[in-house]
């Protein structure tokens, strides 16, 4: 099995852990594990919860399968509430629910990083898909077959992305499947069918792909607080039946609230609409102002001119003298800092053993402070002009020409260049993506191709604002300002 892709198994049990077809096949995820699943409305209902009598499952031609208004819906109303007992959460930390979960869950669950939390509930969800007779079948039989997570890409379409910090966390998380695959399996080979989590069923890196998508895909984090010993609190993931079948949205119509029961411990989840909702609007949460690189990996789906999008990169002495002299920057110094440059950096951690050079451009911050603070630092030889501010401003996009207009116009044409350097690095131009679009594709590759113009076409307007820019304030140093 190649790193680069995990491979379906198919397992013959009325209810099967893996699928045999991939995510790339049914990218709306329109498919269900069973064709005829339980209502989960009633469902919900049944043990407690309340559904608004407007609410309805609705397949929409952009936002795929999810919750609508059959009627208009009154700005705070409530739309969906989930007592305690219907999330389906793992905690093996503390309390009640922590000692009497399944020891040898626990054991396998604290062999996952913490970066890759969704791999915890992802064993309890394959757990409860494994038990006949579930609590959570009605909710479980309702999730997708497969997911458009490019784990589950052909290597080609992993390949085109074209995108290199993408591709490396790719490559991290079936790694990661592939040596969990046989963690699980070397932890389970003496366990008894009597205590053995999946009843026996074979666990493979197909399996915990699919349950870690369906957890990173619909799973929240931010709510249901778990009390420790000490009086500190975390937050347990969890998921919402029902709940998590509201799309996305950066302008959403509803939000997530809690609220404490008289029981101690125990919440209320509630879903609540923000704001009047139109009849066939659909249900829309935020799911968080995530890049596109999260969007894609844990949700599988791109947002065009999405405003939270960046692109990675190094900062490199090399690379930034570089980008200077193309820029026709005089003198750049990136390379061989001065001592006071250099105790600069170090205070921006991005100088010293436990730096950190990982650095954005692109955002809400358009180019990320503390390279930006690097440029303006590292493009002057006036130390006086430099420590008469502090890092915040150096590292203020707004904070206009901190160090000089001469100064200000170094920095953002150093960035300009090392745009211009970022987008050599893709293969294909935004215009040979879009014929290849036109022509059609399979649905993994349409993801791809999207998620790599999207990139290109963010640096096009970092360069282009940046530009605006210069423009503007070399207008200013023309007229002696």
């Amino acid at each position: 099995m190649a790193a680069s892709k995990i491979v379906m198994a198919s397992l013959t049990h009325y209810r099967p852990l893996t699928c045999s077809a991939s995510a790339a096949s049914s990218a709306s995820g329109s498919a269900r594990l069973v064709s005829h699943a339980p209502y989960l409305i009633k469902w919900v209902r049944r043990e407690g919860g309340f559904v608004h009598p407007a609410v309805k499952l609705s397949l929409d031609p952009f936002y795929g399968l999810g919750l609508a208004a059959s009627e208009r819906i009154p700005k705070g109303s409530d739309l969906i509430a989930l007592p305690h007992h219907l999330p389906l959460r793992f905690e093996s930390g503390v309390g009640d629910e922590a000692a009497a979960a399944d020891p040898v869950l626990v054991k396998l669950a604290d062999q996952v990083p913490e970066e890759l939390w969704a791999m915890k509930l992802g064993l309890k969800l394959l757990q409860e898909r494994a038990k006949v007779g579930s609590f959570w079948w009605p909710y479980i039989s309702n999730l997708p077959e497969t997911y458009s997570v490019p784990i589950f890409f052909q290597g080609e379409d992993i390949k085109n992305l074209q995108y290199a910090p993408l591709l490396y966390q790719v490559n991290k998380r079936c790694r990661f499947l592939l040596d969990f695959e046989q963690e699980v399996k070397q932890t389970l080979k003496d366990v008894s069918l009597k205590d053995h989590p999946f009843k026996g069923l074979d666990v493979d890196a197909s399996s915990l792909g699919w349950a870690m998508s369906a957890v990173s895909s619909r799973a929240f984090r931010s709510h249901g607080k778990n009390k420790f010993p000490d009086g500190s609190s975390s937050y347990v993931p969890m998921m919402l039946p029902l709940v998590d079948m509201c799309n996305h949205s950066f302008e959403p119509n509803a939000q997530i609230v809690q609220e404490q029961e008289e029981q101690p411990q125990k919440m209320l989840l509630k879903v609540t609409a923000e704001r009047e909702i139109n009849q066939n609007d659909p249900l829309l949460l935020n799911y968080g102002c995530l890049s596109n690189d999260l969007f894609l990996l844990d949700y599988g789906f791109v947002i065009p001119s999405n405003r939270y999008d960046c692109i990675e990169l190094k900062y490199d002495g090399a690379l930034l003298d570089a980008a200077s002299m193309a820029a026709g920057v005089s003198s750049p110094n990136f390379s061989s800092p001065t001592p006071w440059q250099k105790e600069i950096l170090s205070q921006l951690n991005l100088d010293g053993e436990a730096s950190l050079l990982k650095v954005t451009i692109g955002g809400p911050e358009l180019v990320e402070g503390r390279l930006l603070a690097a440029l303006r630092v590292l493009l002057t030889s006036d130390k006086d002009a430099v420590l008469k501010h502090d890092l915040n401003m150096l590292k203020s996009l707004p904070v206009e020409a901190p160090c000089g207009i001469a100064n200000e116009v170094a920095a953002f044409r150093t960035v300009i260049a090392l745009c211009a350097i970022a987008l050599e690095h893709f293969p294909t131009k935004v215009m040979e993506d879009e014929s290849l679009l036109e022509n059609g594709v399979s649905a993994a590759s349409e993801l791809a191709i999207r998620f790599r113009i999207q990139k290109k076409l963010l640096i096009v307007d970092v360069m282009r604002e940046l530009s605006r820019r210069v423009k503007q304030l070399s207008s200013k140093e023309t007229v002696g300002y």
